[in-house]
């Protein structure tokens, strides 16, 4: 697979829909920051699907 193919472009929409006025996130003005903070959460929620999916395992 090319590496051009597996980039993540940036979140504009994402960017341009964040809430402005809640308590439970932050507006982020930084284009640069926001990407980081987005790509960690985009991460977090792969891992996360990707143990859900496996379910309950026993040793």
């Amino acid at each position: 697979m090319a590496e051009k193919d597996t980039k993540i472009k940036f979140p504009l929409w994402q960017y341009l829909n964040q809430p402005l006025f809640s308590r439970d996130s932050q507006l982020e003005l930084n284009p640069r920051r926001f990407a980081y903070s987005w790509r960690i959460g985009l991460l977090k929620r792969c891992w996360y699907k990707e143990c859900d999916a496996k379910g309950h395992q026993q040793s």
